[in-house]
């Protein structure tokens, strides 16, 4: 079986801003890339934790009482239930980890 999985390539193919592709799936969880730019609106996962780690340029996660400016090779995780949403000054290339249900299916996904 061949799970090898380029994460450049897999980002190269991912054409929307704020759309994501599942690259697999293991212990539950969803490992999917995204790019961003600009921000989603406020959002919420009651049901799960949502962990990014920033391949390329600059992402910002924004709490309701504070903001954590992530550059490329830095992680973190949103815990369940906190209300946030992701800001990319510039064009932001990223990995995000979570449960294969989420209580947000479009997250916090601009119209």
């Amino acid at each position: 079986m061949d799970n090898k999985i380029n994460i450049s390539e897999a980002l190269a193919s991912v054409t929307e801003h704020w759309s994501q592709r599942v690259l697999g799936e293991a212990n539950g969880q969803l490992y999917k890339v995204a790019k961003g730019l600009g921000a989603t609106n406020w959002h919420k996962h009651d049901d799960q934790d949502e962990l990014f780690i920033l391949y390329q340029g600059q992402l910002n996660i924004e709490l309701r009482d504070k903001t954590i400016e992530l550059k490329p090779q830095d992680m973190f995780i949103v815990p369940k239930g906190a209300e946030h949403r992701a800001v990319a000054p510039v064009e932001a290339e990223f990995v995000i980890v979570g449960m294969n249900i989420t209580s947000t299916k479009e997250g916090g996904k601009p119209n």
